[in-house]
């Protein structure tokens, strides 16, 4: 009979969870359900419904180390835009992988007018994707399509704020909230343009001035589907 203890290593390994915070977080359950069901040597069956449906991992490599590790096609594999890290083979064998916080683009405002991270959702993203200054979030919008498209996974690194003219980053933008813009120096007008991908959407500006305010990270990542 496996014990529940190697039930949970190995859906520590397929999802990055490391606390049972972290796992409660993903299941979607109480942290002291999880004491229960350790001191009973028994993980419930719907953990492995959770997991299948969410992640598509196969229930019985879960219970029982049975490859394959995913059932659902295309689940668990990143598929990255070029300005991206590489995958290392992310879906194609059992990738470590952390479990991430992700943010909507509309955000929330501080009382000083400024953009701070309103969490709706978890990701698993590949161990190597992973960085202390990371804010991954979900793209709403248009505005870098078709290069980035809407439903994407972005992580952006919030420690990367010095412009390197062509580059994508994330930048707020008053009554809009965080915007994904591809930045470049003015230097004639001493200003920095903000231009997106979509030809519809029209270039911005941002004064050196309210750069260090505005300015939330460049992007290191991008997972969407091909």
């Amino acid at each position: 009979m496996t014990s529940f203890d190697e039930v949970l290593d190995r859906i520590k390994k397929a999802t990055g969870a490391r606390t049972q915070v972290e796992l409660a977080n993903l299941l979607g359950i109480r942290q002291s359900s999880i004491s229960d069901a350790k001191r009973r040597n028994s993980v419930p069956a719907d953990w492995y419904m959770k997991l299948y449906r969410s992640l598509g991992l196969n229930p019985e490599w879960l219970s029982d180390g049975i490859e394959p590790m995913y059932l659902k096609p295309g689940m668990g594999e990143a598929h990255v835009a070029s300005m991206a890290e590489p995958a290392v083979g992310y879906g194609k064998s059992p990738a470590r992988s952390r479990v991430v916080n992700v943010s909507s683009m509309t955000g929330a405002s501080t009382k000083e007018g400024s953009w701070q991270p309103d969490f709706i959702s978890q990701l698993a993203i590949p161990e190597t994707f992973y960085r202390p200054t990371l804010l991954a979030l979900k793209i709403e919008g248009s505005g870098m399509e078709p290069l980035i498209r809407r439903g994407a996974y972005v992580g952006l690194d919030m420690d990367q704020r010095r412009i390197l003219s062509g580059e994508l980053y994330g930048v707020h933008v008053p009554h809009e909230g965080l915007v994904l813009k591809r930045v470049f120096f003015d230097a004639e007008n001493n200003r920095f343009i903000l231009r997106s991908e979509n030809p519809i959407h029209p270039e911005q500006y941002l004064s050196p001035e309210l750069k260090d305010k505005q300015l939330v990270g460049r992007i290191v990542w991008v997972l969407q589907d091909i």
